[in-house]
Formats: C-alpha cells, structure tokens, sequence
C-alpha cells in the first residue's frame, strides 16, 4: 500500500473536534502527507426553508468569523498553510467532496459521533462522504466530552 499524499481533514468545529484533528495530523507525520482542512458551513436557509421571510445575511457573517477563528485555533498550531483551509458554505457532503476532488485529496478524514435512533435514520456527515467519496474515508469516532 502506498502513502497517503495529501489528507483532507472534514471538521465540524464542535468541542470534539481535537480528536479528528489530531488523528490527521499522526496520519499526515506517519506518511509525510500534505494536510488541507475544510469546514462546511450550511445556509440558514437549509434550515429555516425559504418560506421564512428574514434576512439571515448578518446572521450567516457571524456564523461565517467564528468559524474562520476556530478554525485558525485549529489549523496554526499544526502549520496548515492558508491555501489548505477550506472554508465553504453548502452541504457538508458535497463540499468535502467537490474539494477533495479539487485538491487530489487520496484520504478523507472525518469525525463521527456514532448517533442511533432518529440521527441515524436523518443520516450523518461522514456516512454522507463515505457514500459519495472517490477516495478513501476514515471515520474517526469521536467520544462525546460531556459528563
């Protein structure tokens, strides 16, 4: 089996998300793999449909810095160029996978939080990417940090 040679990190930014940063970042030191992370912001109006007549735009911008600063908490102490830092807005799966595409990504990581019941059934992120990948995907199970 050859070496991965660049690794596209899928986050979500929650609490967890140090524990799939930081099973990319032994995966990229193991094989001297480049690293690019994304971070996929959905519309509000995904959520709220858009029968709901408001403007999201100044709601959507502040969704937009936070994340653009976690994801500078996340991505400097590991050395992650700018160019390798994805932040987009769209639906998670397609997004990972058009940039993983984009990128020659030979390894998709992404977290997963191992739901049951009505998540399951609703679907999940990384079983989305798994599903729709050209590469390979390793799904990072995630341990909730709440007590």
């Amino acid at each position: 089996m050859s070496a991965y040679r660049h690794i596209l990190l899928g986050l979500d930014l929650s609490v967890e998300s140090h524990q799939v940063v930081d099973r990319a970042a032994a995966l990229r030191n193991a094989f001297g793999s480049e690293l690019s992370v994304i971070h996929v912001i959905e519309p509000l109006s995904f959520a709220y449909g858009g029968d709901i007549p408001m403007d999201f735009s100044g709601i959507q911008e502040e969704i937009h810095k936070q994340a653009r600063t976690h994801m500078t908490q996340l991505c400097d102490p590991l050395n992650i160029p700018e160019k390798n830092r994805h932040l987009v807005v769209g639906r998670p799966e397609t997004e990972i996978h058009h940039v993983a595409e984009e990128i020659g990504a030979d390894l998709v990581v992404v977290g997963s939080h191992g739901r049951h019941g009505l998540s399951l059934l609703m679907g999940s992120t990384a079983n989305g990417v798994l599903h729709g990948a050209k590469c390979d995907v390793l799904a990072v199970r995630v341990k909730s940090q709440e007590k």
